[in-house]
């Protein structure tokens, strides 16, 4: 036979795009259109109902960027459509090739009942099947211009991504309204010809099914009339139905598909307008649950439920009713499918906590899984978080775009730092947006790695980000490939299922042990730098707001525990650990409203702590330590003096303990405090940091090493910093001032200024205390580079074959050499309150209160030495999306503290970060909680949210080995259990017979307690 693939490939596919797609609908007839620009900010629909309207005619250019146009649509059902499936179809003027981040709109009918949304491929609002003819069409159309981001492909910086700048100049041109017949055999058939045409391009060019399936078609399009493609559809459909029929081999993969839309809650958009996409697209997926019964969608994100419930009744109520038929899978258990390395510890519980509980509250179900397909990277202390909230599975995606090394497994078991293991799936299909293309069904199975192990694999299909969802077209490929020879089988259903499946066939799946670390997206941990610095301080104000509110509500009578102000609060902290606000990937509009949450969380944060602390009565200025260590250091007092205080854990203490015998002493640019001895050099660096108490240098070489290095990464500019930022670099050396800025026995300070690049300025004031061997560094940043990076580096003389960075909950270690592929693309690493780096016998750590990204490497030098290098990345300036990212003032404090153990630097990471609060109060109140035992680190404490009372305690083992200790009230103890992360007691918790708890952990686990008062106690 000769070879005629090419004429038969070719024939296909022009019968295919030229006649057979553009016969779809039979029929057409406009729509009569009117259109309202609603001014500024969107309007609700009886607003739009009542404005003005004035005639529109297609081809017309509309929407200014971020705006919103209401389009009246009337029109009527021609008789002679009796009998047919009539739709309206609906072309705002969609552009690009993505369906997501640009126009959409939701049709309502008249009186203001959503229908579905309109987006650029799904463009129908189904109106009968069949017809009367005759119906009368009435519409009021919400259509938003949202600006196309991602055109030009990230290649340049625009205005476009903020409402302030982007200008008014329309962006889209109106092309269709029109009411339409859709033809279903012309329908069906364009379906069936795309799916075997797919899956004969992926087929191997000698497999005989390729052949069959081409031969097929040929003769499929020998049956096609080119003048009646609606009256030979079926003919043709009858000849391509055996290929079809044929099932599919024994051993085909199966690929388990669920419905998705992932819609990112602000990227390149801001938060307003997520709350009209969640509208757009869950309208779309209940209304796509009508047509197919065996559809079922999977939903993360308790966020944006909420704001459909409080937004969208009717919506609301659908999604409601999707649930109870089984179409509608709540999953992942957050409150938004948040960034995997910046939240801390306690947010990451509550992300769970309050994702879960909306998901009982709303629905009466507990979901089973983490559903994080798009984060960048996975902490390490995820496994045991998950657990703890009640979880058996764990989802994502974003491994899978390494830069470097293909990750092992797609089905595995992940261990975290403490030991435990959750059953975990990466979908081979490498995408969350999935359509069930030849060419993902391939993908899925080519590069699924438990071949031998396991036969299934999960595929998220549907389009995201405003793309409005599955479609109907998407559900039919599914039927056709349920059972197709050639192909992987495709079974719709839900994710609790495919996991239940995967794990019973594959219960000794292959083990991953600790972070799941993404090679790319490296500089989220820097970028936006105002917005990660929010977030951390909301965290510790959140700590400290809970902990002195619980205080009050155990010793001040009156006082009233602010639940519904802590749980709002705590929320909107939650929504901006979202994955594209908290790494700073989003657009200024995005950052701009999240700086300004961020004063106002901290505003109302204060203002609730000063209000626990005042109902304590009033009286001489004590220290309050909100960190779950004691405390001994010098601090000011309100009038700003300096002054030595020692405080306990969790409690306050007044001024008046001694002072360190030995003072701060200032001989020109040399500190010391008897325990250090600092000397900053004429160029403002730190020549020599020694440490007293040990009697050896610490630095291998300048120490706080301000190094500025071109930052230009090959794409993702707000995401990226690729390895060769290392290679262009200057040192700033030039400093203006080095100056004598304190000089007394309990502290001193040196100020040091220097001016460099297109006009930025830092100054630094170097202080050293009595009584502590932490040196601060005080940094304030007039930053207005562009495409640079700013690092700080610290060369200790130490040689440590790891470094160890806090993390949730616990810490990890990594190796600082570079032996494997695996290593060397760690050269950006995350961290939260230190990184320490150790030798036996001696530490030190670099403590930081808003620093996230940092690198540590190691040299040998020509004395034999090595010098281990921490590096902290303290700000960047990438222009794309945001082209005024990071520019302006910054103000942020690190730490060298030399001669640490891990323990020191947990506790020093917990000073830092909550400084002593100075305020009048009577008395002493007794700690809420104490607790002996090192390594025992109590995280929160606070009532329990069910108002009942009782007092919750989080607490963790902290250093990394096994840990006992006893845990003691403030108050009258009636019982214990432990808990949940919900705070659902498990087992009771064992009394020591002094009204103590008995603590017992392992390494990095983490304890959550209940503890009950007494009647006397409440």
């Amino acid at each position: 036979m000769h070879d005629e693939r090419r004429r038969i490939e070719e024939r296909v596919a022009r019968l295919h795009n030229q006649r057979i797609k553009p016969a779809i609908y039979a029929a057409t007839a406009p729509l009569a259109v009117e259109a309202w620009q609603a001014p500024g900010e969107p309007v609700p629909f009886d607003e739009a109902a009542a404005a003005p309207y004035e005639p529109f005619a297609m081809d017309t250019p509309w929407g200014p960027p971020w705006g919103t146009t209401w389009f009246r649509m009337s029109g009527q059902v021609p008789a002679e459509w009796a009998g047919k499936r009539v739709e309206t179809v609906i072309d705002l003027g969609f552009v690009g090739d993505w369906p997501g981040n640009q126009a959409e709109a939701l049709v309502h009918l008249h009186d203001g009942t959503p229908l579905k949304a309109v987006n650029p491929l799904n463009q129908y609002v189904p109106i009968a099947n069949p017809a009367a003819g005759g119906e009368e069409i009435h519409y009021l159309v919400e259509a938003a211009s949202n600006p196309d981001i991602l055109a030009g492909d990230f290649a340049g910086p625009t205005p476009l991504g903020d409402v302030l700048t982007a200008g008014d100049k329309p962006l889209y041109t109106f092309k269709r309204a029109d009411l339409a017949v859709l033809d279903e055999n012309v329908w069906h058939l364009d379906l069936d010809i795309e799916v075997l045409y797919e899956l004969m391009l992926e087929l191997a060019e000698h497999d005989p099914r390729r052949h069959e399936i081409m031969h097929a078609l040929d003769r499929a399009m020998d049956l096609l009339d080119l003048d009646d493609i609606s009256g030979s559809a079926a003919h043709v459909r009858a000849a391509l139905a055996p290929v079809l029929s044929k099932p599919a081999h024994a051993s085909a993969h199966t690929v388990s598909g669920v419905g998705h839309a992932h819609i990112d809650s602000a990227w390149l958009w801001p938060i307003r307008e997520t709350k009209r996409k969640t509208s757009r697209t869950f309208s779309n997926v209940t209304s796509l649950a009508d047509e197919y019964e065996e559809f079922v969608f999977a939903c993360s994100q308790a966020q944006q439920y909420e704001w459909v419930r409080d937004n969208y009744p009717q919506v609301w109520a659908r999604i409601q009713e999707s649930v109870k038929k089984g179409q509608w899978a709540p999953v992942g258990g957050m409150w938004v499918e948040a960034d995997g390395n910046l939240p801390g510890g306690e947010a990451v519980a509550r992300q769970l906590i309050h994702g879960k509980r909306f998901f009982i509250e709303h629905f009466g179900i507990e979901t089973k899984g983490v559903w994080l397909p798009d984060s960048f990277g996975y902490n390490a202390a995820y496994p045991q978080l998950a657990k703890l909230a009640g979880n058996e599975w764990f989802l994502t995606q974003k491994i899978s775009w390494n830069q470097t090394n293909k990750f092992p497994h797609h089905t595995f078991w992940w261990e975290g730092i403490d030991g435990t293991r959750i059953f975990t799936h990466f979908p081979p299909v490498d995408t969350y947006n999935a359509r069930f293309s030849g060419e993902e069904m391939s993908r899925a199975v080519r590069n699924y790695q438990e071949k031998g192990g396991a036969t299934r694999s999960l595929a998220p299909f549907g389009w995201g980000d405003g793309g409005g969802g599955p479609t109907r077209e998407v559900m039919e490929r599914a039927r056709r490939l349920k059972d197709l020879e050639g192909s992987a089988k495709v079974e719709v259903e839900h994710p609790d299922a495919f996991f239940a499946k995967a794990r019973e066939e594959y219960p000794d799946a292959p083990v991953w042990f600790g972070e799941l670390y993404l090679e790319l997206h490296r500089a989220t941990y820097t970028s936006q730098a105002r917005t990660k610095q929010g977030n951390r301080r909301s965290e510790h104000k959140l700590r400290e707001a809970e902990l002195w509110a619980t205080t009050a509500a155990l010793h001040a009578p009156g006082y009233s525990y602010p639940y519904e102000k802590l749980d709002r609060l705590w929320k909107t902290v939650l929504l901006h650990q979202f994955h594209d606000i908290l790494p700073g990937s989003s657009i200024a509009w995005v950052h701009r409203e999240a700086e300004a949450e961020y004063a106002r969380v901290a505003q109302e944060l204060e203002e609730m702590t000063a209000e626990a602390v005042a109902a304590l009565g009033g009286g001489a200025a004590r220290f309050f330590n909100t960190s779950p260590y004691d405390r001994a250091e010098v601090v000011r007092t309100a009038e700003g003096a300096p002054a030595y205080v020692e405080v306990p854990a969790s409690g306050s203490a007044p001024v008046g303990a001694a002072g360190p015998a030995r003072p701060v002493t200032v001989d020109g640019r040399v500190l010391d405090n008897g325990l250090v001895r600092v000397e900053v050099a004429e160029d403002g660096t730190l020549s020599s940091v020694r440490d007293l108490r040990a009697n050896r240098e610490v630095l291998a070489d300048k120490g706080n090493l301000l190094r500025l290095h071109t930052d230009l990464p090959n794409y993702w500019d707000a995401w990226d910093i690729d390895k060769h930022y290392k290679n262009r670099y200057t040192d700033l050396l030039d400093a203006e001032s080095v100056t004598v800025v304190e000089e007394d026995p309990l502290i001193a300070a040196i100020r040091v200024e220097r001016a460099f690049g297109k006009g930025s300025r830092i100054t630094q004031t170097i202080t050293v205390r009595a009584g502590s061997p932490r040196i601060d560094i005080e940094t304030d940043i007039d930053w207005h580079e562009a495409e640079k990076i700013l690092k700080a580096g610290f060369p200790v003389d130490i040689r440590a074959p790891h470094s160890s960075a806090e993390i949730q909950f616990g810490h990890v270690q990594r190796p600082t050499h570079t032996n494997t592929s695996w290593e060397a693309a760690r050269f950006e690493v995350s961290g939260h309150r230190w990184v320490h780096i150790g030798e036996p016998g001696y530490g030190v750590a670099v403590i930081n209160d808003s620093t996230y990204g940092h690198d540590v490497s190691r040299t040998v030098r020509e004395d034999g030495g090595t010098t281990t290098t921490v590096r902290l990345s303290l700000v960047r300036a990438p222009r794309v999306p945001d082209p005024g990212a990071d520019q302006g003032r910054h103000r942020f404090t690190y730490s060298l503290l030399p001669g640490a153990s891990i323990g020191d630097a947990v506790a020093e990471g917990y000073a830092l970060n909550l400084p002593l609060r100075v305020a009048d109060a009577a008395g002493a109140p007794e700690p809420v909680v104490s607790v002996d035992g090192e390594g025992v680190t109590v995280e929160a404490v606070k009532l329990a949210d069910d108002e009942s009372g009782d007092v919750v305690v989080r607490l963790y083992e902290s250093r990394g080995g096994r840990a006992t200790g006893t845990l003691r009230t403030g108050f009258p103890l009636a019982g214990a259990h432990v808990t949940d992360l919900l705070e659902r007691p498990l087992t009771q918790a064992d009394l020591d017979g002094n009204g103590g708890v008995t603590v017992e952990l392992r390494p990095f686990q983490i304890l959550t307690l209940r503890l009950e008062r007494t009647a006397t106690g409440r």
